[in-house]
């Protein structure tokens, strides 16, 4: 299955819930499914409740389902608790550090701007937006990157809260990771285990 490009809110509408690193929208008063029947009271059944939870992470971290097979693989492998450790997996991905340290107002966007290098990780320009990040990294922008007019709106006005796992430096324009961070540190409600359960059968 290929990166979702679709429309962002209904996409948001039909999970129920804001994904900050889909899209900045809110739901608003349209917060049920897309569609005709959408207000309708309608039971998802066992299956389709853990779909919606793995596609919760999935969109939000902008990654194809073989991307995000292969971290629940590896999460499955480690002595940590498999859902803890793939929530940890995924927020610790470059992309998505660019977009909690505020330099650009999606991870949609954050990974657009490492693949274009406007990131410099640890110093150096990279176009790898799934580079996994450690204690002590640091990320600023190039000076053709702090130009873009998104970043400056979102460097102005930061989509999220910088979660307290990243020190940030208004001055030099950089973000330092100071731990990793925890699974209750993921921006947005989701059901872990579940995903847990959706894979387990299936990998």
């Amino acid at each position: 299955m290929s990166r979702y490009t679709g429309p962002r809110l209904k996409v948001m509408r039909a999970l129920g819930t804001e994904l900050p690193g889909l899209s900045r929208k809110p739901l608003g008063e349209r917060n049920y499914p897309p569609g005709q029947h959408g207000q309708k009271n309608r039971r998802k059944s066992d299956y389709g409740v853990k779909l919606m939870e793995k596609q919760k992470l999935r969109l939000n971290y902008g990654l194809t389902e073989k991307q995000i097979q292969r971290l629940f693989r590896e999460a499955k492998q480690s002595k940590a608790p498999t859902g803890e450790k793939l929530l940890e997996l995924l927020e610790c991905r470059l992309d998505n550090f660019v977009f909690r340290a505020g330099f650009a107002p999606t991870a949609v966007a954050a990974r657009q701007l490492v693949r274009h290098k406007h990131v410099l990780y640890n110093g150096r320009a990279v176009n790898i937006p799934s580079i996994r990040i450690a204690a002590g990294d640091t990320i600023t922008l190039t000076a053709k990157g702090r130009k873009i007019p998104s970043t400056v709106e979102t460097l102005a006005e930061p989509a999220l809260t910088r979660p307290e796992w990243l020190s940030y430096d208004e001055a030099q324009l950089t973000a330092t990771v100071t731990r990793l961070p925890g699974a209750d540190e993921v921006p947005f409600p989701v059901e872990v285990q579940h995903v847990v359960e959706y894979y387990a059968v299936r990998i």
